[in-house]
């Protein structure tokens, strides 16, 4: 995709970009005309008109050639949340570390929705798909079980807000999917991201987050207790807060 990372080929020398695309664009040309279950590795690299070896110096399996670009997005969001400093929100962060993902989608949209249209036709390619946005999620809670480290629930709090960023991310990106590309990829993406960050951050986040997000504020701040029925959805517990808040 025009917009990825160019990752080194598996022999670590350097990488070929128009190798590599050249691959990319014949798999995905005989995957839709015969079909991925009838098309082989020969019959790839011949449409490329390259070498058998040349395709194992860039992907392990016919399925990963369906998804080239999304190693370069795991090694962007790894810096990227890496680098973040300790005043950083850190819900704010894996939010912003999502975006990686979707203008991956939005650099290539032909390509993104002929992709989504395949992976619902072919069920190994599905299973791919699903290994991969685990990936993701397992970035975003490492990062978020470090930041919330002094919290005795540090564990539960960072795989659930990994899991709705991931949530949120990918049902917009989806919609778009399945509109055949249209509209604005990006803006549904934030908006759906924004809405994460809206319900988490004053939760997970609080008063001094950035020095660990432990949630603890001044002591002599003000303490609101919310009375709820088991079962209320969080948003409305944050609503309720909210609330409470404004009345103090």
């Amino acid at each position: 995709m025009s917009g990825e990372t160019r990752e080194r080929p598996a022999n670590g020398g350097q990488a070929k970009p128009a190798m590599r695309d050249a691959l990319v664009a014949a798999a995905l040309q005989l995957f839709v005309e015969r079909g991925f279950e009838q098309t082989t590795i020969d019959d790839i690299v011949a449409l490329a008109g390259v070498g058998r070896r040349s395709f194992f110096r860039y992907f392990p399996s016919k399925e990963a050639v369906v998804f080239p670009d999304h190693e370069g997005r795991l090694a962007e969001m790894s810096g990227f949340l890496g680098a973040s400093g300790p005043d950083d929100d850190p819900v704010q962060r894996v939010c912003d570390a999502a975006r990686f993902v979707g203008r991956m989608y939005a650099d290539n949209p032909e390509f993104s929705v002929q992709r989504y249209r395949l992976t619902r036709q072919v069920p190994g390619l599905r299973t791919h798909e699903l290994s991969v946005v685990w990936r993701y999620e397992k970035v975003l809670a490492e990062f978020l079980r470090a930041r919330f480290a002094v919290r005795p629930d540090r564990t539960l709090r960072a795989d659930v807000v990994a899991a709705s960023v991931v949530a949120a991310h990918n049902h917009a990106l989806r919609a778009w999917l399945r509109s055949g590309g249209r509209g604005d990829v990006l803006a549904d993406v934030d908006e759906a991201l924004e809405y994460v960050h809206q319900v988490w951050c004053d939760l997970c986040a609080g008063p001094g987050a950035g020095a660990g997000g432990d949630g603890g504020g001044d002591p002599a701040d003000d303490v609101v207790v919310v009375f709820a029925k088991r079962g209320v959805p969080m948003w409305r517990l944050v609503q309720g807060v909210e609330a409470a808040l404004d009345e103090t």
